[in-house]
């Protein structure tokens, strides 16, 4: 029998197995049962059962699944076809998934492997930066496949997606409206003289008529 702590107890028959399990008001949990003898331990089974389900949701939540996406070529692909697919490429790697690439023969096609094997070199280069092959080009009937697995795990690319996302993120209302009203507040204030230049005094009208009476 196990104590409490991890302690070794020694061999005890069931009956005091229990009495200590009472007196101790703890459970009498076998954890080895195939053992010989069979080993017990005793401990409170429902803070150990609670403790469990936390590590397993915890397992749960850290567990990521990589999943293979697939990409399909022909041999003799468009240079501008083979950029668009190069970038599904790119994106599904940064994503840390793995990609199947497939070459497709048609035809007369199908005499020719090497153009295949040219392509998934080319592209395996392309990408290196972010991919390596896992899986060597190979014949498949018609096919020709290959299999590039990403530099980074899928938790990393993810979480470098979240903190792009975050970086990316725009400020809120109160700081975008914070830079008009400082300007408002720095604009300088105009005098009355500048906001209007053509107003004349109570005093000047009758100054200039007094000076068209004595030209007269």
């Amino acid at each position: 029998m196990v104590g409490p702590n991890g302690e070794q107890v020694g061999i005890v028959r069931v009956e005091d197995a229990l009495r200590l399990a009472a007196e101790a008001d703890l459970d009498l949990v076998e954890v080895a049962p195939m053992a010989k003898p069979p080993v017990a331990k005793l401990m409170d089974f429902g803070k150990f059962k609670y403790e469990a389900a936390l590590k397993a949701r915890e397992a749960r939540k850290n567990q990521v699944n990589t999943v293979i996406k697939e990409i399909k070529l022909r041999p003799k692909i468009d240079p501008h076809d083979y950029g668009t697919k190069k970038g599904h490429v790119e994106r599904f790697l940064k994503g840390g998934d793995k990609v199947k690439v497939t070459i497709m023969f048609r035809g007369r096609e199908q005499s020719r492997p090497e153009l295949g094997f040219r392509l998934l070199q080319r592209l395996a280069e392309d990408v290196l930066e972010l991919g390596t092959v896992e899986s060597a080009p190979k014949q498949d009937g018609r096919n020709m496949i290959m299999v590039l697995a990403p530099t980074k795990k899928k938790s990393e690319a993810m979480a470098e997606q979240r903190r792009a996302r975050t970086s990316h993120e725009p400020a809120s209302g109160a700081e975008q409206t914070a830079a008009p009203e400082q300007d408002a507040e720095q604009a300088p204030e105009q005098s009355p003289e500048q906001t209007s230049p053509e107003q004349t005094t109570p005093d000047a009208a009758p100054a200039a008529a007094e000076a068209t009476a004595d030209q007269a």
